[in-house]
């Protein structure tokens, strides 16, 4: 796994370095903003861990610069800001996980391995096809032969992890986390909510959703 590093306080930078060399990371650091964004633009990273307070360029403003040109890598940010709003800031920016300063490696790590474990069960394709449904990456729709089926945000995205990972019961937990990451929480209820708009929305339209409920595990795709 690759690392991008960007935090200005070099005993800080030095000491993550240190860590991830010994979890067998792949790091590139710096301090700079400006530089960081270059970097995070012209290399492939699986990880950035960003510090909010930049020289040159801030880190929510390099944050938003890589989103907007489809940079998929996985952000932690790092900043001793901890309030509320600013931790939103951040997540509404693209980040993936917030930690707020001073904080244990061992609770970097974890969140790293948690991230990392998400993205192993997460397919790259752009459209998916289950039967006659097609799952459409850039209109962001459900596609039923030619009528296309709305969703919103949240049910696009949980669509889109179940499809991903056919043949795989997937918890509650496990969704929750593909589509609002650790800092938020989907219930169960909620979860079930969603599918449940979902399947009324196809089956409007003659279609049926191949996803089932294995009571006390979870949910899965399978056939009708």
């Amino acid at each position: 796994m690759k690392v991008l590093l960007i935090e200005d306080s070099e005993a800080l930078r030095r000491g993550i370095r240190v860590g991830l060399d010994h979890l067998g990371y792949t790091v590139d650091e710096t301090g700079d903003g400006s530089e960081g964004l270059s970097m995070a633009l012209t290399n492939h990273y699986d990880f950035i861990i960003l510090d909010l307070m930049l020289p040159n360029v801030d880190g929510i403003s390099l944050l938003k610069s890589i989103r907007k040109l489809g940079n998929q890598a996985k952000v932690i940010i790092l900043s001793a800001k901890s309030l509320t709003e600013d931790r939103v800031a951040g997540l509404l920016a693209g980040a993936d996980d917030y930690l707020t300063k001073p904080f244990s490696f061992d609770e970097l790590q974890a969140r790293l391995v948690t991230l990392g474990r998400r993205g192993e069960l997460t397919s790259h394709s752009q459209n998916v096809r289950m039967g006659e449904l097609l799952l459409d990456d850039n209109q962001k729709v459900l596609i039923y032969k030619q009528t296309t089926i709305e969703l919103t945000k949240n049910e696009y995205k949980i669509i889109e992890y179940l499809f991903n990972n056919p043949n795989q019961v997937l918890n509650p937990e496990q969704i929750s986390e593909a589509v609002v990451g650790s800092f938020s929480h989907l219930s169960k209820n909620t979860i079930e909510a969603h599918l449940s708009a979902v399947r009324k929305k196809a089956k409007l339209v003659g279609a049926s959703l191949p996803i089932k409920n294995k009571r006390g595990f979870g949910y899965f795709v399978g056939e009708d």
